[in-house]
């Protein structure tokens, strides 16, 4: 029984890779840069996002899609900063998977676009495995949920191309340690570009969008 359980699996991941790999093709074809947001749930991602796509508007052509179990209630706030977004429901499935992403993206006329976000589903473990077909894949960790995350969920952070700490601004009311957390995160992922933001605040976030724009331009 394990056994075929491991065979059901991994011809599950072999697919997705197989449709990620068109995805990609197609985004390149587009000239599209495309970023997959991955976090656990309450780290900040939607109000993260919410803040780069309005500041992203002022210079380039964005767009977003989110991937939640249920309602499109994240869809609505992004839709705040006028990027054209559509919310994935995934219903009982904890993470997005490249058909999905082909699904939602069906009728876009990507060339028209020069960046799209993927807000994943709020998990640390199962996106993990599935490739959306992204150019940059990043982790969010909150000051909030403590610093031994990345030793706690070590797959996450070692597939990441960038890890971003988010809430900066409330590190000192929850006694967060900058210090270990990013220890913890190069004793996973040795290397790992690590930015420091707040997305109420505004710090680190014009960092964060040169870092986007000196990725794309070398995608």
């Amino acid at each position: 029984m394990q056994s075929r359980i491991v065979e059901v699996r991994q011809g599950i991941l072999k697919k997705n890779d197989l449709l990620a790999r068109d995805l990609r093709q197609r985004f390149a074809a587009a000239d599209l840069f495309v970023v997959n947001l991955v976090s656990s749930p309450g780290a900040g991602k939607t109000t993260f996002l919410q803040a780069t796509l309005t500041s992203l508007r002022a210079r380039c052509r964005v767009a977003a899609l989110v991937g939640d179990l249920a309602t499109e209630r994240d869809a609505e706030r992004l839709k705040q900063s006028g990027a054209p977004v559509r919310q994935i429901v995934t219903g009982t499935v904890c993470h997005l998977e490249a058909e999905m992403v082909g699904s939602a993206l069906a009728d876009w006329d990507l060339a028209a676009l020069d960046f799209l976000f993927i807000e994943n589903v709020g998990n640390l473990v199962c996106p993990a495995s599935y490739d959306l077909g992204e150019n940059l894949r990043v982790v969010l960790l909150s000051v909030t949920e403590g610093e031994d995350k990345p030793l706690k969920y070590p797959t996450i952070f070692s597939g990441a191309d960038l890890a971003i700490l988010t809430k900066m601004d409330l590190a000192e009311a929850v006694g967060f340690d900058r210090d270990e957390a990013l220890h913890n995160i190069q004793e996973v992922r040795p290397g790992l570009e690590v930015l420091e933001t707040s997305a109420r605040s505004g710090l680190g976030m014009e960092g964060w969008l040169e870092k986007l724009a000196r990725s794309r331009a070398i995608s």
